[in-house]
């Protein structure tokens, strides 16, 4: 079985050198990168299992990067940043990272979070991929909702993450606990505050009444219950 595939984009050559060493130690292949340029031409000849992105990149916007990462490319993102302020935390959770580990840290940190992210599940790797409900439909081999008037609206692997944990278990509360046990990641704030995000950005993308959204609801104490019916194929 081929190893689990991590890139490691950092303008920092110590930064690239010690999370390759400790991420192959723990058994990952790896693949490094100074320059964003750098990165997008190898992502068009391979599909990372996750990607390891710095925010502060000479020739790029980090943030922008992730955000076409998140919607395009189908790999789990974690974001290694020198930036630890709260808002920029819930920035690059919004724009559809996975994770994000504020520098300095520790790279046994690194492999634990990459780890988690590979716990969790990954819809290329489910039986079924098209999920049918309340007049949409979810595309989870390309990351798309699509509206009973044809339009189609992107979503990223972490929002797919959420959506399909609701669509598999519909009319049942998932509990925040659960939500932490199915979709890997440590337990506490930075989670909650990831889960948060991620179920917003579904109900618009889902066109929710933002007062009283209709297929996803939260129970206030207790989790979320998604109320549709769901059709798999």
């Amino acid at each position: 079985m081929t190893a689990p595939l991590v890139t490691i984009l950092d303008d920092e050559p110590q930064i690239r050198a010690m999370l390759s060493e400790a991420l192959n130690d723990a058994g990952f292949r790896t693949l490094t990168f100074a320059r964003a340029t750098e990165f997008e031409a190898a992502l068009r000849r391979t599909t990372p299992d996750v990607c390891l992105v710095d925010l502060g990149l000479p020739d790029r916007d980090g943030l922008a990067l992730v955000h076409r990462l998140a919607l395009e490319s189908g790999s789990s993102i974690i974001i290694i940043s020198g930036r630890a302020q709260v808002q920029d935390r819930v920035t690059g959770l919004e724009l559809g990272a996975d994770d994000y580990i504020i520098k300095p840290f520790d790279p046994v940190e690194v492999v634990a979070r990459v780890r988690a992210r590979l716990r969790s599940p990954k819809a290329p790797e489910r039986a079924q991929n098209k999920a049918q409900f309340n007049g949409w439909t979810a595309f989870f081999d390309r990351y798309v909702l699509s509206a009973e008037d044809g339009s189609e609206t992107p979503f990223s692997h972490a929002e797919g993450e959420v959506l399909r944990l609701f669509l598999e278990a519909p009319k049942r509360l998932i509990s925040r606990q659960q939500m932490q046990e199915s979709l890997g990641g440590a337990a506490g704030e930075s989670f909650d505050r990831a889960m948060d995000v991620r179920i917003s950005r579904l109900r618009t993308k889902l066109r929710e009444d933002p007062k009283n959204p209709r297929l996803i609801k939260t129970i206030y104490g207790a989790g979320y219950i998604f109320l549709g019916d769901v059709r798999w194929s």
